[in-house]
């Protein structure tokens, strides 16, 4: 079957590049095509009609026309604008650390309909207010885990026994390591609350923790675990995570 010149997919804007004088390059993020790059014609222009459907974290119904090398957008309809995550700084940085993620740990059309599904619920649940930082980690989880760097949580990675404290974390083994195992790796300290938390946010139960209250040396250890991991499987770091710190810093 010959597949259709033009088709229509649901689509979050995940990042824009200007070309010319009028036109971007769009990186689209869908359900059933993966992530996709397409030209937007004339969209710079002020009397565009598609501008406005087409920017950043909005989630939008996008007509294409394929094309040999980048495929053509036609015509755009907005689903959900997620208006406060643009009209509120912190949001803002909290969404874009999440759009940067989905972009690095996805590959140009491979269909991942319940990556997409996660971008979608972690947006939603940005923009009603949730808990920010709770929100991020489970976003930062189940992301891990649908790319397929779930890290290990219930046993040491090298001999499989956990005690009951002085465990550690280990980016390259991909888990957790016993006091015995530790001496041998590089790794970092995990708490017997932490890792609790992580294994919480591992699970599928948004509902139970979503409300949960950290302190201080709790979130600390959470963000060190689980974005060093992230920074070690990137061989980079994040740009719009020292973004999301500095505003953070700021309130």
């Amino acid at each position: 079957m010959t597949t259709p010149r033009n088709y229509k997919t649901e689509a979050v804007i995940i990042r824009k590049t200007k070309l010319g004088e009028a036109d971007r390059i769009l990186t689209l993020f869908t359900p059933d095509l993966g992530k996709i790059r397409a030209v937007a014609k004339g969209v710079r222009r002020p009397r565009s009609k598609m501008s406005g459907h087409l920017e950043l974290l909005t989630h939008s119904l996008v007509s294409l026309v394929r094309g040999r090398n980048l495929d053509t957008v036609i015509g755009s309809q907005t689903v959900n604008s997620f208006f406060n995550l643009k009209s509120d700084l912190e949001l803002s940085a909290a969404a874009l650390y999440v759009l940067e993620l989905i972009d690095q740990f996805t590959e140009e059309r491979e269909a991942s309909p319940e990556i997409f599904r996660l971008l979608l619920e972690t947006l939603d649940n940005l923009a009603k207010g949730e808990n920010r930082e709770m929100t991020l980690h489970y976003f930062e989880m189940h992301l891990l885990s649908l790319a397929g760097f779930k890290p290990e949580l219930y046993a040491c990675v090298a001999c499989g026994k956990l005690e009951p404290e002085m465990n550690a974390f280990s980016a390259a083994s991909g888990g957790m390591l016993c006091s015995i195992c530790q001496k041998t790796r590089y790794c970092q300290p995990v708490s017997a609350s932490t890792l609790n938390v992580l294994r919480l946010l591992q699970s599928d139960d948004y509902e139970t923790f979503k409300s949960l209250e950290t302190n201080e040396s709790l979130s600390a250890e959470l963000n060190r675990i689980i974005r060093n991991y992230i920074q070690f499987l990137l061989e980079k770091e994040v740009k719009s995570a020292a973004f999301l710190n500095d505003v953070k810093s700021m309130s």
